[in-house]
C-alpha cells in the first residue's frame, strides 16, 4: 500500500504542478480572481503533494532508542500540516483575493476569457485523468463494500484520503471559476468573478476542516478498524488453550502498522513454558489474520 500511495501522491504532484502553471498565466492575462484563486489552490496542492511525499519517507525510518515505535505516525503529522497549509494558504487568500475584486471589479475581454476557460477545460482533463482517476480506483479497491463516507472515515491511509479529496475539491473549484467567469463575462460584471473566488475559498476551508479532524484522530492515537479488531479477537480465540481475552487495546502507528496489547485468562493448570508457546501460537495466528498488526504485545492474567 505504501508504494501505490507514493504513485498517487507522485501523479497529483505532477498533475498540480503544470496545473498551476497554466492558470497563472491565464490568470495574468485575464486579471481574474476567480483564476488566480485557483492558481493558489493548485500550487497548495503542488505542495501539499511534497508534505505527503516527506511523510512517506520519514514513516520508513526504522525504530530507535527515541522512538521504540518507528516514526509511522509521522506522515499523519504532515498530512495534518496539509489541511493547516491548504486552509492559510489557499482558503484565506483565495477569500481575501474574491473581497478585493468585488470592492473593485473589472470586467475581462474575450482574449482573457477565452484562454481562462481552455485553461480551466485542460485542468479538469488533468485532474480527473492523472490524479483522481488511479486515486478513486485505489479507493474504490480498498472500500470493500462500505460507503463512501464510512470508508473516507475508517481509511488509515492520509494519502489516499487527501489526494481524492484534494483533487474532487479541486473539480468543484475548477467548475466554480467557469461559472464566474462565465456570468462576468455575459454581465460585464467582475463582481461574479470576485463571489466565485471567494466560493473557492470557502470550498479549500471545508476540505482542510474534514483532513484535520481526520488527522487529529490519528494523530492522539486511533484504534485499528472494528473488523481488524474482530479478526484480532477471533484469531486469539482459536488456540485452544486461551480462555477468554479479558482486553484489547489497539493503536494505528502507520497506515500499514497496527500495535497490539492484550491481556488474555489462558486455562487453568497450564506452566509457564506451555503459557510461552500459547503466546507464539496467538502471535502467529493474529499476523496471518491481520498483517499490519506487526507490534504484538499479550500479557497472561489470572481469571
Amino acid at each position: 500500500m505504501a508504494a501505490e500511495s507514493r504513485r498517487l501522491v507522485i501523479f497529483a504532484l505532477i498533475a498540480n504542478a503544470a496545473i498551476a502553471l497554466t492558470k497563472f498565466l491565464a490568470a495574468a492575462v485575464s486579471q481574474s480572481s476567480a483564476m488566480f484563486s485557483e492558481g493558489v489552490h493548485s500550487v497548495a496542492d503542488t505542495l501539499n503533494q511534497l508534505f505527503l511525499l516527506r511523510g512517506h519517507q520519514a514513516a520508513e525510518f526504522e525504530a530507535d532508542v527515541q522512538h521504540p515505535y518507528g516514526r509511522g505516525k509521522e506522515i499523519y503529522f504532515w498530512a495534518f500540516m496539509v489541511a493547516v497549509f491548504l486552509f492559510v494558504g489557499g482558503s484565506v487568500l483565495s477569500i481575501v483575493t474574491g473581497i478585493n475584486k468585488i470592492r473593485h471589479p473589472e470586467g475581462h475581454g474575450d482574449e482573457g476569457f477565452w484562454l481562462s476557460m481552455a485553461v480551466l477545460g485542460i485542468a479538469a482533463i488533468l485532474e480527473s485523468m492523472v490524479a483522481l482517476r488511479p486515486a478513486l480506483r485505489d479507493f474504490n479497491a480498498t472500500r470493500a463494500g462500505r460507503s463512501v463516507v464510512r470508508s473516507m472515515q475508517e481509511s488509515k491511509d492520509p494519502s489516499l484520503v487527501v489526494v481524492v479529496f484534494e483533487d474532487v475539491a479541486a473539480l468543484i473549484g475548477l467548475a466554480i471559476a467557469a461559472i464566474g467567469l462565465t456570468i462576468s463575462r455575459i454581465t460585464g460584471d467582475g463582481l461574479w468573478d470576485g463571489l466565485a473566488s471567494i466560493l473557492i475559498g470557502v470550498l479549500l476551508a471545508l476540505v482542510a476542516g474534514f483532513i484535520a479532524i481526520e488527522m487529529k484522530s490519528l494523530l492522539i492515537g486511533e484504534s485499528a478498524t472494528r473488523e481488524e479488531r474482530s479478526r484480532i479477537m477471533a484469531a486469539t480465540l482459536s488456540v485452544d488453550e486461551v480462555e477468554r481475552i479479558e482486553q484489547l487495546l489497539t493503536m494505528q502507528l502507520a497506515p500499514d502498522e497496527i500495535l497490539v496489547n492484550m491481556e488474555v485468562v489462558f486455562d487453568d493448570g497450564l506452566d509457564t513454558d506451555e503459557i510461552e508457546a500459547s503466546i507464539e501460537r496467538i502471535e502467529a495466528e493474529i499476523r496471518e489474520s491481520v498483517p499490519s498488526a506487526k507490534k504484538i504485545f499479550i500479557e497472561p492474567v489470572e481469571g
